[in-house]
């Protein structure tokens, strides 16, 4: 079994940064990309971002070039590097994890971040 443990959410102003943290232990070798996404209240939970094991990234448009995902995979973790945010981007962030084939899906149990002044 895989757990998904994600950190570094809290409370930051506008135009401030932050950055998130996701941990995977477990059988963790069956992950092969892990991501973020991210439900705002009354919304709908959306992508952020994307890598796979091989360090190939996706992102999605809205984020605006404003955020960026690593991964480090000695330490079985993936980084979300959030800069000039926006009070719109405060929601919970989860973080994901997928087999190869997307068979198996696995998710934290998220962390908030709230933009505010």
């Amino acid at each position: 079994q895989v757990q998904l443990v994600e950190s570094g959410g809290g409370l930051v102003q506008p135009g401030g940064s932050l950055r998130l943290s996701c941990a995977a232990s477990g059988s963790s070798v069956t992950i092969y990309a892990m991501g973020w996404y991210r439900q705002a209240p009354g919304k709908q939970r959306e992508l952020v971002a994307t890598i796979t094991g091989g360090g190939s990234t996706n992102y999605a448009d809205s984020m605006g070039g404003r955020f960026t995902i690593s991964r480090d995979n000695a330490k079985n973790t993936v980084y979300l590097q959030m800069s000039s945010l926006k009070p719109e981007d405060t929601a919970v962030y989860y973080c994901h994890g997928r087999n190869l084939i997307g068979t198996r899906q696995y998710w934290g149990q998220g962390t908030q971040v709230t933009v505010s002044s």
